[in-house]
């Protein structure tokens, strides 16, 4: 995608796998893109390299402790540096023309929604905004006329295929899982898993959150609300399917029996080249799938009971409210126990659903309802986890 213009870029999380990513795709059109703004919150070192690289009019490091070092790091570059939530905020208003929305977990919901309320092209990878706060980023993007591109693959993979002139015709969403690194494990044998054992996704090269929702199959289950917000069909019309092979990356069905699909390798490089392009397509000429060597495709159910995620995100968002984002917050604390040994595998969700029924849901009508909800439910799985492993220890997250 060449232009006398280059698109200006912001990349929220821009030290994470999907920030990495998306500075690859920008490596290989410099002319095509500007790189005006990037964030991270404490990868000091690799910030300072993008800034180097990049020349980015402004940065931010989202942990104020980290801010001298950065200073430090980049020298005398023109780069104008901040820290801190706010600068976060105001990295999402910068008037650039794309954003891409990568802070992993309900931190990045604060400036994703900004990026959203200016009416930005914002490319959303990270599902727990529209989890956290779906009814609230789905109507500011109304309001200031924001483009929503989703650069999940299984989200991108709908947009790609689904026909807007024929939204009524449509029967289902069909979100296909590879099933992770446990499928076809049964639960029991899970209750010994380790850390580097739930990190070893068998398709995807992941950042360790979102690899750890892989292998409880939470990702899938967040995926489901995530859908629903972009799309608008209620959670009943939400199918998933385990495809251990991720070459089909999810799949409408038609009325009329017809069911769409878009395939590709599992490399999150090209649903982010989709939204970086778009409507154009990048040329990416680094994956290409030989149906001459695609043997099998196989798709199957998934196992609910070795996997009571799904059934519990469901839950989640047929209750509504905040209880969506009760279930996110105490899974996001969940999940930095269980990567720091501080319990095991199968408790990650076991305390989600535990405080989930343990949490009185409220209306999320404003940002604030959101915060608020988020805020008590780290504090109640804190207080969860700590009961459980006999420990007064307490964390912010």
């Amino acid at each position: 995608m060449s232009s006398a213009t280059p698109r200006r870029l912001t990349i929220l999380g821009s030290t994470g796998s999907v920030g990495r990513s998306t500075l690859d795709l920008v490596r290989r059109d410099r002319a095509a893109y500007s790189v005006d703004v990037l964030t991270a919150y404490s990868n000091v070192a690799e910030l300072a390299e993008q800034i180097r690289e990049f020349e980015p009019a402004f940065a931010v490091i989202g942990d104020p402790a980290h801010y001298a070092g950065l200073k430090d790091a980049v020298g005398g570059a023109p780069t104008e540096l901040a820290s801190g939530k706010e600068a976060l905020i105001e990295a999402g208003r910068h008037p650039t023309d794309w954003v891409m929305a990568a802070i992993v977990g309900a931190a990045g919901l604060a400036p994703t929604l900004a990026a959203v309320e200016r009416g930005a092209m914002v490319s959303i990878a990270n599902k727990e905004c529209l989890v956290c706060a779906g009814d609230i980023v789905m109507a500011a993007a109304e309001r200031a006329n924001a483009i929503l591109l989703p650069s999940d693959s299984e989200h991108n993979a709908i947009f790609q295929v689904l026909e807007e002139r024929n939204r009524d015709g449509v029967e289902k969403l069909i979100l296909t899982a590879s099933g992770g690194p446990f499928r076809g494990w049964p639960r029991d044998r899970m209750a010994g898993v380790t850390r580097e054992q739930a990190l070893a996704h068998p398709n995807w090269d992941m950042g360790a959150k979102i690899s750890i929702d892989s292998a409880t199959m939470m990702n899938k289950g967040l995926e489901i609300i995530e859908a629903h917000h972009l799309f608008g069909l209620p959670e009943e019309r939400i199918d998933v399917v385990v495809h251990p092979q991720s070459i089909i990356h999810s799949m409408v069905q038609y009325r009329d029996g017809s069911v769409l699909a878009q395939m590709g390798s599992p490399d999150m490089r090209i649903p982010i080249a989709h939204t970086l392009a778009w409507p154009k397509r990048l040329h990416f000429p680094d994956c290409r799938l030989d149906f001459a060597t695609l043997n099998d495709l196989t798709f199957a159910e998934p196992d609910h009971a070795a996997f009571p995620s799904l059934s519990l995100a469901r839950q989640a968002l047929k209750t509504g409210g905040s209880a969506p984002t009760v279930l996110n917050a105490a899974n996001e604390v969940a999940v930095a126990h269980f990567l720091e040994d501080r319990i095991g595998f199968l408790e990650i969700v076991a305390i989600t659903e535990a405080v989930l029924g343990g949490t009185q849901i409220h209306p999320v009508r404003a940002l604030d309802d959101a915060i608020a909800a988020d805020r008590e439910a780290r504090a109640k799985t804190d207080e969860e986890i700590a009961r459980r492993t006999g420990t007064v220890q307490r964390r912010a997250l």
